[in-house]
């Protein structure tokens, strides 16, 4: 029987720890309390494998973060509208907030343990620097903003109506619903860029822009 490869043995692995990780920060009351032994002993690995594969449990959780990430960022980068590049900049900016918010609400405690991992600050994150850019380009071509300057402070402002920590305290200690959050965060945007969010006003933009 021919021996298995180390390349496949540690793809297997990395597969085995973050399918482990994705559960165990699914069910968990809250992101501090799962611990790399934890994720260890549920991908039926040594704690060694998950150091040497990640680094730490920041990486770890990075890593994880990534690849959930990476069907949204596919449809912002190449999807059809609202959210692909073909959408006007107001519409666009609308629909990818309410998919960071959404995002979220569905990995609430891999994103709050994410933004509370370590010393680094969420600001610094790539997603979070990958987003802010995409809002803040966007925003730039909104009528109203454009060539004002304040782009980039309205693409934090509105970003952080999305920060995990917010999400958690509303949807868990609020128990406010997912469709009021949604409709919340849409109007704070539309006052935020006094603009008309209404879907009449929007279809009528597409049809326009």
């Amino acid at each position: 029987m021919p021996e298995r490869s180390p390349r496949k043995d540690a793809a297997r692995n990395r597969a085995a720890v973050l399918a482990a990780a994705d559960t165990l920060f699914a069910r968990c009351e809250h992101p501090e309390n799962v611990t790399m032994a934890d994720i260890a002993a549920a991908a039926g690995v040594g704690k060694g494998t998950l150091f040497r594969a990640f680094g730490d449990r920041t990486g770890l959780i990075r890593a994880l973060y990534e690849a959930r990430l990476e069907p949204l960022r596919t449809s912002v980068e190449e999807g059809p509208p609202p959210l692909g590049p073909a959408t006007t900049p107001l519409r666009r900016v609308l629909a990818l907030l309410d998919a960071v918010l959404c995002f979220k609400l569905d990995n609430r405690h891999l994103a709050l343990a994410l933004e509370q991992a370590g010393a680094d600050s969420p600001y610094r994150t790539e997603h979070y620097e990958r987003w802010h850019a995409l809002l803040r380009d966007l925003l730039d071509r909104v009528p109203g903003l454009a060539g004002t300057g304040s782009a980039d402070f309205t693409a934090h402002a509105l970003l952080a109506a999305t920060r995990a920590d917010l999400v958690a305290h509303l949807a868990g200690e609020k128990g406010l619903p997912r469709d009021e959050m949604r409709a919340r965060l849409a109007e704070f945007a539309g006052r935020t860029l006094c603009a008309d969010t209404s879907p009449e006003r929007l279809g009528h933009e597409r049809t326009d822009g």
